[in-house]
């Protein structure tokens, strides 16, 4: 009993080691990328690299914290979790902070301040698994689908209220887990045709794009006349296209704000403002090619030395690891990237416990789905949507709430054979 609540009890040190690589890499390119000759020295409180530092810190005895904490306690808390972040996210509605057009933050006074839909991932992942792993829960059954949405919905509302389009695109990602529990493949091919269609939507007439789905519809129809269930299901099918595609104008045109607008126009190909809302992609992609194969350098980044790209310790702190060291170093961190989504993924895999496995198939989404979209925003393969690089970018609520989310899962892996 001693050992098992030991510290050292069956960690998988190997993602310890992942997580602390990261944090490291991640101080040192936000030194760089807002260095300040009058404060030289990395952990110079005065400044974001010294904060940053600090942040490094309260996050690692956190995370000890948790691996001290009974297995069980975590498990018995995910409503109390939920619910605290739902506060959280409607209190921030009231009395948040606007910041980059977002009301997403509280602050707390001494210049730090609180993002709530952060640590609202972490809760619903937990209340996720939590439900999912009961005993009578299916996710082919209707009632338990519709269940588990509305635990990923009802957070997802609150932020696009603030309105928070990165943050909320996030629980997105949790359509994994869904599948990994038994959710029909064909949900995520479906998905990505309506991904396919909306694209479509907004880069041609949308009488254009009703026109060909229809005479395709109308071909397998023809073909297949004699299966009525797949007639039913086709003309349905039609139906609710072209109400998709009628929403997404109607949301492009009266719902969008207007530079949530040009970033997609910008990425699409449909406009371009190199000197307005397309400036800090169009250098980031300056940034992260002319660091060629080996890089600059560690503080000779000239892009990043002269602030050409804005946010660069935060959204666009990758093309500070682009310039300063290169296609290797940014191999390197997408390495490590990779290899802790996979160990996650292995983690979840070796689990007797539903609710662990859940819960981290849910981790690994978060991070992939953060690590992909920031990552792609930086090389203009994706709108400017505002969210971190996991444990890199600055900021200590991203790097706090990421932190919650991993140590949680080695807790409840480091006592996996205690727990089913």
């Amino acid at each position: 009993m001693n050992n098992q609540r030991s510290f050292f009890f069956n960690v998988d040190w190997v993602t310890v080691f992942i997580y602390l690589a990261l944090c490291i890499i991640g101080w040192f390119n936000i030194h760089a990328a807002v260095y300040d000759e009058r404060h030289p020295s990395i952990i110079d409180f005065e400044t974001n690299y010294g904060k940053q530092f600090m942040f490094m810190i309260v996050a690692l005895v956190v995370g000890i914290v948790i691996l001290l904490l009974e297995s069980r306690l975590i498990t018995a808390l995910a409503p109390t979790f939920y619910g605290v972040s739902v506060f959280l996210l409607m209190l921030v509605l009231v009395i948040g902070r606007n910041v980059g057009g977002n009301q997403a933050w509280i602050s707390l006074g001494g210049g730090f301040r609180l993002q709530p839909s952060e640590f609202a991932k972490f809760a619903t992942c937990l209340l996720l698994a939590r439900y999912l792993s009961g005993p009578s829960v299916k996710v082919t059954e209707f009632r338990s689908f519709l269940i588990a949405a509305a635990i990923i919905g009802f957070p997802m509302v609150l932020i696009l209220l603030q309105p928070d389009m990165g943050s909320t695109l996030v629980f997105y990602s949790l359509i994994f887990v869904l599948y990994r529990e038994g959710l029909s493949p064909y949900t995520l091919i479906v998905s990505a045709l309506f991904i396919a269609l909306f694209l479509a939507s907004i880069l041609y007439n949308h009488f254009y794009v009703i026109a060909v789905i229809s005479t395709i519809a109308l071909l397998i129809i023809i073909l297949f006349r004699k299966n009525r269930r797949l007639v039913v299901t086709m003309l349905t099918g039609l139906a609710i296209c072209i109400a998709f595609i009628f929403s997404v104008k109607f949301i492009y045109n009266h719902v969008l704000q207007p530079h949530q607008k040009v970033r997609i126009d910008i990425v699409l190909g449909i406009t371009s403002d190199l000197r307005g809302k397309g400036y800090n992609v169009n250098q980031s992609k300056i940034a992260i090619g002319s660091g060629k194969f080996w890089g600059k350098g560690y503080l000779h980044g000239t892009q990043t030395k002269y602030s050409f790209v804005p946010a660069q310790s935060t959204d666009f702190i990758f093309c500070t690891i682009g310039e300063e060291w290169g296609f290797a170093g940014s191999m390197v961190v997408l390495g490590l990237y990779l290899f802790l989504v996979l160990r996650i993924i292995f983690i979840a895999e070796r689990q007797r416990s539903p609710f662990t496995r859940i819960y981290g198939y849910g981790v690994a989404s978060v991070i992939f789905f953060h690590v992909a979209i920031n990552i792609a925003t930086a090389i203009g393969l994706a709108p400017v949507i505002g969210i971190p690089l996991p444990f890199i970018s600055y900021g200590g609520s991203s790097l706090l709430s990421f932190t919650i989310f991993l140590f949680v899962l080695l807790k409840l892996d480091s006592n996996r054979m205690g727990i089913v």
